[in-house]
């Protein structure tokens, strides 16, 4: 009896991890149709959950991406209304599925906005939320969607540089005259790693012109193959990921900063910010980028 009740729990479990999974890959094949079964039938056995929400909540990305607004905005504001009901129970960041989803959802109906030509109400939107879900997981994220509509052309946030990896950074304010690019990566990120020869090559080139790299990064509470670990353990693991991964940058000061993250929305790493001589930020871009569109946007600042 007791490996009966295992197994249909083993099941259960595969089905609740893998819904999210199964509707990604129906979508990246362009159906819809069966990316809404998959939600429908897990819906009916395990009724609605964080994953089913997230689940949910990847149609209307793709419809978003497709450029069905209308079907994007409706999907959106039923996640939300179901990531609400599950926030009456639950607290936001108890498991991962329900902040992904909630996240998700409030990023679309801004997207939503600003291609119907309403930026202004996009911007308060994301501002509403953030005020609503200060000081949780996806307040990086909001940040990210408003510094995507606002932060180009306006004075850099500040950086904390309290703590760090590498030589003591220069506070902001400090470096004004000279070009800064921000590199804000993870010592999980694939990406970030790969973006390394890129940021060494632009260094080189651009030392003549003052050009200051920075890279902040921060704790995310776990080290290799997601092995808990505590600030100290995860502080050494990101230290060794820079001798391995970004050996060449190592003389690049690493601020240690959640904060930082949070101020410029860095929930995609890595994230490049490039702040011209005065102070203002010209450039801001979550995810990776090349060699050429560094180098132009560099050479925009003169």
């Amino acid at each position: 009896m007791l490996t009966k009740l295992v197994a249909v729990l083993l099941v259960a479990t595969a089905a609740m991890a893998s819904v999210v999974t199964d509707v990604i890959q129906a979508l990246q094949a362009g159906n819809f149709g069966l990316a809404d079964a998959y939600v429908a039938r897990y819906r009916s056995s395990y009724g609605v959950t964080p994953e089913m929400i997230e689940a949910l909540s990847w149609i209307g990305r793709g419809f978003l991406e497709t450029r069905q607004f209308d079907k994007a905005d409706a999907n959106a504001q039923e996640v939300q209304r179901l990531s609400l009901d599950q926030l009456k129970r639950r607290r936001m960041d108890a498991e991962p599925h329900l902040p992904l989803a909630l996240g998700a959802a409030i990023e679309v109906r801004a997207r939503v906005l600003v291609a119907k030509g309403d930026r202004n109400g996009a911007l308060a939107l994301l501002n509403n939320e953030l005020a609503t879900y200060k000081n949780t997981s996806i307040t990086a994220r909001l940040q990210k969607n408003v510094n995507l509509l606002s932060l180009e052309g306006k004075p850099a946030p500040t950086l904390e540089v309290r703590e760090f990896l590498g030589p003591r950074p220069m506070p902001l304010a400090s470096l004004k005259g000279k070009p800064v690019l921000l590199y804000f990566w993870a010592h999980w990120c694939s990406d970030c790693k790969d973006e390394e020869p890129i940021l060494v090559q632009l260094q080189k080139e651009y030392a003549n012109k003052g050009l200051v790299l920075l890279a902040p990064t921060q704790r995310y509470g776990y080290v290799a193959r997601g092995e808990e670990a505590g600030p100290a353990a995860e502080l050494k693991y990101m230290e060794q990921v820079r001798h391995v991964y970004l050996a060449d940058l190592l003389q690049v000061p690493a601020p240690v900063s959640e904060a930082n993250f949070q101020a410029y929305g860095a929930s995609t790493v890595p994230t490049l910010v490039l702040i011209d001589r005065q102070g203002i930020v010209r450039l801001y871009h979550p995810g990776v980028m090349s060699l050429d569109q560094l180098r132009a946007a560099l050479n925009r600042l003169g």
